[in-house]
């Protein structure tokens, strides 16, 4: 009879046991799975990027065309990045990338008398606009385009006829538009806008004088200063429309 209870106790014991070692193998697994689990996540994100824009710029970006674009690759933009995609462009961690130089002046007067555009803002008169391209910027840059101030709302249009090749969330700019002209060796930039027109996507081709977006304060533009930032540069390579070298548009809007 002692015997039997002494086996029982055992088997009580050993029974304790296993179940312990049991617990503390689904444990062990658990954790693993866990961990297993954040490693992968976080290949995912370097790889693939977080969803939501970082100023790099995002997109940070190199040198954006004077104040305030941002992509970066991208855009997101990233736009410090280099560019992921064959042609490249930028995300939300890259910004547009635009040179300046002192030929810049003749370059601009090049087109004086060849490149007829409209202002881009309804209503303007070129006796109103103000040559704003060589203003200092933060950071030691220089505005290379012009402001053109107007309320709220009032409608973008269309400089030129050409292709809408990029809307783009910018850290600076806001909300932008890139258009690329019809012989591919200018592009448009708009930004600070307050919304795009309903119908535009990239890739619609836009004639002159149709409406591309709205006036607003978007990016840094600063809450209440509504204006249409707007920026034309001479492109090498349309498939790369954010690089290119700045001209002043304010002569061609004001001929």
């Amino acid at each position: 009879m002692a015997l039997q209870i002494t086996r029982r106790a055992r088997l009580q014991v050993l029974l304790i046991v296993a179940v312990a070692i049991a617990t503390i193998a689904v444990i062990s697994w658990a954790r693993g799975r866990s961990s297993l689990q954040r490693v992968n996540l976080n290949r995912y994100e370097q790889a693939n990027g977080s969803v939501q824009e970082t100023p790099p710029p995002a997109l940070t970006p190199s040198v954006s065309p004077a104040l305030e674009i941002a992509p970066s690759a991208s855009p997101t933009a990233t736009p410090t990045a280099s560019p992921t995609q064959s042609p490249a462009t930028p995300n939300a961690e890259q910004t547009p990338s635009i040179e300046t130089s002192s030929q810049d002046a003749a370059l601009s007067r090049s087109f004086v008398g060849t490149l007829k555009l409209i202002i881009p803002v309804a209503g303007v008169k070129p006796d109103q606009l103000l040559d704003t391209f060589t203003d200092a910027r933060s950071e030691g840059r220089v505005h290379d385009a012009i402001d053109i101030p107007a309320p709220a709302g009032t409608p973008v249009l269309a400089a030129a006829d050409g292709e809408i090749v990029k809307l783009f969330q910018s850290e600076r700019g806001g909300t932008t538009i890139y258009q690329l002209s019809t012989d591919k060796k200018l592009v448009f930039y708009y930004a600070h806008l307050q919304g795009y027109a309903d119908s535009l996507v990239a890739g619609k081709f836009v004639k002159q004088g149709d409406l591309i977006g709205y006036v607003g304060d978007t990016g840094n533009a600063g809450p209440g200063n509504y204006h249409l930032h707007f920026s034309i540069f001479v492109v090498a390579d349309p498939r790369r429309y954010w690089e290119g070298t700045n001209i002043n548009p304010y002569p061609l809007l004001r001929k």
